[in-house]
């Protein structure tokens, strides 16, 4: 098993040995208790469902804290399952922590978007507007989106205002650059989807 769920901290810099700054994300990654092993012979699929982030049990729902109650003493707020086939060294109630990962490991992380509400198809799709000047009234409109006559709709998919944003969004292939073990911190190069405070799932990537 080569994930965990994390959580979203913030944005900084740091700088390398050869002196570049580099923008990276600071993950909170783990500990996670795996909470329940799914197999294919009682479930039809293989994975792990992964438990991250304390709460009080009194705070869960009877049904959760059930759940957890045959694996672990802790409450626990975000549950997630993770696909797998490497089941043979893990047990229910393990803890998972951050050792698993090393600096220059390359990972994908996924999370929710940030929500944007209502945007129109400059801010949304990346159009381009029209003239500012000469009477014209056409600033930010989408334009032409179809035929009167043929074919007398507009077709699925075509880009135009809408809901932006909370979609859940997979950023490949980011590098470690830095892992402090005492506060279960990932540094990683670039930026990561969502909010601060957001989940995340982290997952090496496996060449």
């Amino acid at each position: 098993m080569s994930a965990l769920l994390g959580k979203k901290i913030g944005m900084t810099n740091v700088f390398s040995a050869e002196g570049k700054l580099i923008p990276v994300t600071v993950v909170q990654a783990g500990p996670c208790v795996v909470t329940q092993i799914k197999t294919k012979e009682s479930d039809g699929y293989n994975a792990l469902q992964l438990g991250f982030d304390e709460k009080k049990v009194e705070k869960l729902t009877k049904p959760i804290a059930g759940h957890l109650k045959k694996t672990t003493d802790k409450g626990l707020r975000v549950l997630r399952e993770f696909r797998t086939d490497d089941l043979e060294d893990v047990e229910s109630g393990v803890i998972l922590s951050i050792d698993m990962f090393s600096i220059g490991d390359k990972v994908n992380i996924s999370g929710i978007s940030k929500g944007r509400g209502f945007q129109g198809t400059i801010k949304r799709h990346g159009f381009s507007r029209g003239p500012e000047t000469h009477g014209s009234r056409n600033h930010r409109k989408p334009g032409s989106i179809g035929n009167s006559a043929w074919p007398g709709k507009v077709f699925k998919g075509k880009k135009l205002p809408g809901h932006m944003g909370t979609d859940r969004v997979t950023v490949k292939n980011l590098t470690i650059i830095d892992i402090k073990h005492e506060d279960n911190l990932l540094l990683v190069k670039g930026a990561v989807p969502g909010f601060k405070t957001g989940i995340l799932e982290v997952s090496k990537v496996i060449k």
